[in-house]
């Protein structure tokens, strides 16, 4: 049997001696070849610096091009992103398959995606990372919310949250809990939506993620309600301004203590539209807010007593 020499080439040594003129022009000494550059031991002469890499280039000079370490791990999917996936239709050239090597990749696709589950636990993370990735995507989330939210949901059936409880709701709550965490105008009924149970499964399940795991929620004020609800009425800066004023001024009072921040929010845009000649009517602020004309109403009367 044919053997050759491992370190033939002798890519993996630091240092190695230059074969082809291993001798110092100036002193006729031994010439060295390192990772940077060729010197002569004897005299220290510099022969040859800064030479061609050619091994792979491991940065990516401009943000749309590709590292060829791969994709970075993530905590959207239940394996961190490191799976392989068989794709479909055409090669890497763009040509054609035949329809032998078509069924060949759809059973090599077949037997691949029933061994990406070790167990029945993975199966679920997987199934629950995919649900709180379709509800990020339909409420236009961030990236950084929807990985907060996969983290908790891992976080939840680590600690054998999921027991008794639908993965669903769990997935929509825990998308939920990263909105309150990071102080996002969002409401439950948002949420709820986008999610595929109903309301009250999705605040049970809330309820047990803050409980169990103690999340960091913050308050969401009325201020914060104000640009997106403006955004949706399509009122002017005016408006949009007067309206955040109120309900700062309101908030450092403590008069929005207990209330619904949309609703009190809606209030503020629904008052100082008419203070600046736009007519807003309740039950369009209302609907924005997904709260109800008399909860409108009630909060513009409140603002009428304690005008500012």
């Amino acid at each position: 049997m044919a053997t050759r020499n491992i370190y033939e080439t002798s890519f993996d040594e630091d240092v190695q001696t230059d074969t082809e003129s291993n001798q110092c022009p100036e002193c006729d000494g031994r010439v060295t070849t390192n990772a940077v550059e060729t010197v002569c031991e004897d005299c220290g002469l510099v022969v040859d610096e800064h030479q061609i890499d050619h091994g792979p280039e491991w940065r990516g000079f401009d943000a749309d091009e590709r590292e060829r370490t791969g994709a970075p791990l993530t905590a959207t999917r239940h394996d961190r992103g490191l799976s392989t996936e068989i794709g479909r239709g055409a090669d890497a050239n763009g040509n054609e398959l035949s329809g032998q090597k078509r069924q060949r990749l759809a059973r090599m696709r077949r037997e691949q995606s029933r061994g990406r589950f070790q167990s029945k636990a993975e199966r679920n993370l997987a199934h629950g990372l995919s649900e709180v990735r379709r509800i990020v995507s339909r409420l236009e989330l961030s990236e950084s919310i929807r990985d907060q939210a996969c983290q908790l949901f891992r976080s939840a059936q680590t600690e054998d949250l999921l027991r008794g409880r639908s993965i669903e709701a769990m997935a929509a709550a825990s998308v939920y809990g990263a909105c309150r965490c990071n102080g996002r105008p969002q409401t439950l009924d948002d949420v709820t939506d986008s999610a595929r149970v109903v309301q009250s499964r999705v605040t049970n399940a809330y309820k047990t993620l803050n409980t169990e795991l103690g999340l960091p929620a913050q308050p969401v004020t009325p201020s914060a309600f104000v640009p997106r609800l403006a955004s949706d009425l399509d009122v002017s800066d005016q408006i949009r301004q007067r309206a955040r004023q109120l309900a700062d001024a309101f908030e450092s009072t403590g008069a929005t203590t207990g209330v619904q921040p949309s609703g009190f929010a809606a209030a503020c845009l629904y008052k100082a539209g008419h203070e600046r000649g736009q007519l807003l009517t309740q039950s369009n602020v209302a609907d924005v807010a997904n709260v109800s004309p008399v909860t409108v109403r009630t909060h513009r009367d409140t603002l009428d007593k304690l005008a500012v």
